[in-house]
């Protein structure tokens, strides 16, 4: 079963106005499958062996004559050599569109050899786990709260009989054993096992650097370097606040979040919905899978840099959307009823901000359909952010 996305009208027109189009994003997110569906006519060849590896980055001219455009070239990052070369041979024929796709489940080292190599010859597309709009799309019985515990991944919707413990406990051996080992040197696969679980305990929250460093038991210097891991690799994603001059006492720390739900809870050994619906953490799981839709929101918007959180010593609003000046505020609440008590904050960040700016705001949470309250706000389904 083929699950839609709906990056593919954008990979698309890059391929058709663009020499190369780099595809990155987390193991298993569906980089090179989408690829070969939308370009069958591409040949193919993947890093993931290692002689292709070798010769790709030991020879690349010699690889390049073995696999000519039009190529997609799986798993890119294993050969940071052949970047240059692949400059030569987009600059060779600079008006042929679509002559190399690029996958990468390492963003940072990609971005790296990217903008040194392929700076105004690649458009840079990322792509995530299933949002819950596209799960709907191909498949409308599915609850939220089935897809918050099996999370995003598409090969769990594809084939449903795949039991999603099975599949998340694979996910993370392979993810420890052959990214983490790839981006740097960790000492432990176990300590950094660890660090993982523990920002799965934080996530939907401030990040605090010195105090994660301390509970696992690593220097923060070290908790620093695998936070950046994290991050390269598609598993967490920071958000940064929103500022506004009119508040001087603004926090500054990003809060950090798991990039995918069914990660999140198979981390905090959340198994199921039963379990999701009696967990302490059921609050920041559902603000980090609002937190996913939102994302995906502002990606088919076309937005980038769009998505903050607004927060002082005493307040806080979950999510800010700054779109060219005009400001969206949502609180997540995993209520499925809220009241007006649940607008309090976001009354005082209208106030803040100033209502002129502020085109919208409403509650997140698990009504089946939105209604408002007496002071102007609106609860609302997390179906209504698609």
């Amino acid at each position: 079963m083929w699950i839609p996305r709906d990056i593919e009208p954008r990979l698309q027109r890059s391929a058709k106005t663009r020499p190369a189009v780099v595809l990155t994003g987390a193991r298993q997110t569906g980089k090179t499958s989408t690829f070969r569906r939308l370009f069958p006519n591409h040949a193919f060849v993947s890093l993931d062996l290692p002689t292709e590896a070798e010769q790709a980055e030991k020879e690349p001219g010699r690889f390049l004559q073995r696999h000519p455009p039009p190529v997609l070239i799986d798993e890119v990052q294993y050969a940071p050599g052949l970047f240059r070369h692949l400059k030569v041979a987009v600059d060779a024929n600079r008006t042929r569109n679509g002559q190399f796709l690029l996958t990468g489940s390492q963003k940072f080292t990609l971005m790296k050899n990217v903008s040194e190599s392929l700076a105004g010859r690649a458009d840079i597309v990322e792509l995530e786990t299933l949002s819950f709009a596209e799960i709907r799309e191909a498949l409308p019985k599915t609850g939220i709260e089935t897809a918050i515990v099996r999370g995003g991944f598409p090969e769990l919707y594809a084939n449903r009989e795949i039991d999603s413990a099975a599949f998340y406990n694979s996910y993370l051996a392979t993810y420890l054993e052959r990214d983490v080992r790839a981006l740097t040197h960790v000492g432990s696969l176990r300590d950094f096992e660890r660090f993982l679980r523990a920002c799965a305990l934080r996530s939907a929250n401030l990040l605090n650097k010195a105090d994660l460093a301390r509970d696992v038991g690593i220097a923060p210097s070290t908790a620093n370097q695998w936070l950046s891991m994290l991050e390269a690799s598609g598993q967490a994603v920071l958000l940064e606040p929103w500022f506004s001059n009119r508040t001087k006492s603004i926090v500054k720390s990003p809060k950090l979040y798991i990039a995918d739900t069914g990660l999140l809870c198979a981390l905090l050994n959340i198994r199921s919905e039963e379990a999701l619906r009696q967990s302490p953490a059921v609050g920041a799981v559902w603000e980090t899978f609002v937190f996913a839709q939102l994302r995906a929101r502002e990606r088919r918007a076309g937005r980038t840099g769009s998505l903050f959180f607004w927060r002082d010593r005493t307040r806080e609003v979950d999510f800010v959307v700054d779109a060219g000046g005009r400001l969206e505020l949502f609180e997540a609440k995993w209520t499925e009823l809220p009241d007006a008590g649940d607008t309090v904050n976001l009354e005082f960040v209208r106030n803040v901000a100033g209502k002129s700016r502020v085109s919208s705001s409403a509650v997140v949470c698990r009504t089946p359909n939105s209604f408002p309250f007496q002071n102007g706000f609106r609860a609302i389904p997390v179906t209504e952010l698609e």
